[in-house]
């Protein structure tokens, strides 16, 4: 009857081990999550990608795509573990980042708002489509700041930071945060490699218009992240 009981203790001792290491893995993934997907916003970011990708087959988009996925990947998750030694190496802090970051996605979001007045699509669909300048430009503008842009990174710095100070870097901790980096990555790629498939079912006029709002909400993004950073650092200016 002891020996029953003592191993019926072992076993609810293993289990309720096995539920806390579930719970802590599950926690740092939904972190990274849940605080980067909103900022990655890959479904709001296919209508930019799908104008800026006009005219490529769909195995080349597809190659794109999951260039764009790879590069976003190892963005999150340099800047998740090794992006406070970076900039602390430049002696750059998260507020100068956010204003030359929020610049760069203020003219991206504006180069595209005047393409779509200016350009018409007769102009687009004269000019060939080569593949090779499309994977060029990969990294930028596709990677960053489309996808990755600064707030990203600078959430992902702050993360890394937060859970070295809270538990330091055990296996859990890190898993979890891989394992969530990994998935928005999955996101980014599952949205830009269907999107012409999204376009499709839109419609023209439809997509017409959310490109334009997408165009729009991306250089008000921008604003919000150059004051964002332009804030920090004047609440450091000394008080006259």
């Amino acid at each position: 009857m002891m020996e029953t009981s003592r191993a019926a203790a072992v076993f609810f001792q293993e289990a309720s081990g096995v539920n806390s290491t579930f719970n802590e893995l599950a926690r740092n993934t939904l972190l990274v999550v849940g605080a980067l997907f909103p900022i990655v916003n890959p479904l709001g970011n296919t209508p930019i990608f799908l104008t800026l990708t006009r005219g490529l087959s769909g195995p080349g988009r597809a190659r794109l795509a999951r260039a764009i996925a790879v590069n976003s990947l190892v963005l999150m998750v340099a800047s998740i573990f090794i992006g406070t030694h970076i900039l602390a190496f430049f002696g750059i802090s998260l507020p100068v980042v956010q204003v030359g970051g929020g610049l760069i996605v203020i003219s991206t979001g504006w180069a595209l708002l005047r393409q779509h007045d200016e350009d018409g699509t007769e102009t687009g669909t004269q000019e060939p489509c080569r593949e090779v300048n499309y994977m060029r430009q990969a990294f930028y503008p596709l990677t960053m700041p489309l996808t990755v842009g600064p707030g990203t990174i600078a959430v992902s710095i702050t993360l890394g930071a937060n859970r070295t100070e809270a538990s330091g870097w055990h296996w859990l901790p890190i898993a979890g945060l891989l394992i969530g980096a990994l998935t928005i990555a999955m996101s980014i790629y599952l949205s830009y490699r269907f999107a012409e498939r999204l376009a499709e079912a839109l419609g023209d006029a439809a997509m017409n218009v959310v490109i334009r709002l997408s165009s729009f909400i991306l250089v008000c993004i921008g604003v919000q992240i150059l004051w964002n950073g332009l804030s920090t650092l004047l609440r450091t200016l000394p008080a006259r």
